[in-house]
């Protein structure tokens, strides 16, 4: 699978594009977008996944699994999300080239990095100061210029700068935080892991002109959303 790589400076150089060649992870990649096209994965999410090196969002003992279709482990106890999962609740989104989008949960920064080749601009809270500031430093480095990654304080989201078109939440609550769906604009939608903290039901949450849809988009298992409206830190 060749996919052109756009040369701006919302993504990265041609150079760390190669870097899964060279650190002989070409064929486990191409095997990964395979997977991705067979799932039913739009075309433009599987193009953003195919620019973006996961290899350099994971630590370097496990680059050699970057692109296992697993979740792998990161610092502070967090996870990177499996990529296929990724690549689900990407396509859920519906992005446009003009979205807005809030991210609960930046993590390592991948998802935030994949994000912002669909959309105009990514907003990205994390709760983990060190994730906060490892995941900044990188997507500067690759040179992820639409996203913008914040320190999130007890209030779940990012207020200042709503409303959003979309929200995409990387960790798991009990409901659908009202601070979130308030961060919601008029015909948004939210992708959600929502239940019990050892499984959750991946939910589509849409508003409308009179109000909130839900739909449910398969099982799940995430970590534990984390603040004031989910859950308490135990």
């Amino acid at each position: 699978m060749h996919v052109e790589t756009e040369k701006s400076a919302n993504v990265p150089s041609p150079q760390v594009l190669n870097s899964a060649r060279e650190l002989g992870l070409e064929q486990s990649r191409l095997e990964f977008l395979d997977r991705i096209v067979r799932r039913g994965v739009s075309a433009a999410t599987v193009d953003a996944m195919s620019r973006v090196p996961r290899e350099m969002f994971v630590p370097h003992s496990l680059r050699s699994e970057a692109y296992e279709d697993v979740a792998l482990p990161i610092a502070e106890g967090q996870t990177i999300s499996q990529p296929s999962l990724v690549a689900s609740m990407v396509d859920l989104l519906e992005l446009d080239p003009s979205h807005r989008v809030l991210e609960v949960g930046a993590g390592s920064g991948y998802q935030a990095a994949v994000l912002s080749l669909l959309a105009s601009q990514v907003v990205s809270v994390e709760r983990i100061p060190e994730l906060t500031k490892t995941a900044k430093a990188r997507l500067h480095l690759l040179g992820y210029a639409r996203c913008r990654i914040e320190q999130a304080g007890d209030e779940i989201g990012w207020r200042s700068a709503a409303p959003y078109d979309r929200i995409i939440v990387a960790a798991a609550a009990p409901k659908v935080p009202a601070a979130l769906s308030n961060q919601l604009g008029p015909g948004g939608r939210m992708v959600i892991p929502v239940g019990r903290r050892t499984n959750q039901d991946l939910l589509v949450v849409s508003r409308k002109s009179d109000g909130l849809s839900v739909k449910k988009a398969g099982k799940c298992m995430f970590v534990p959303l984390i603040g004031r409206d989910a859950w308490a830190l135990t």
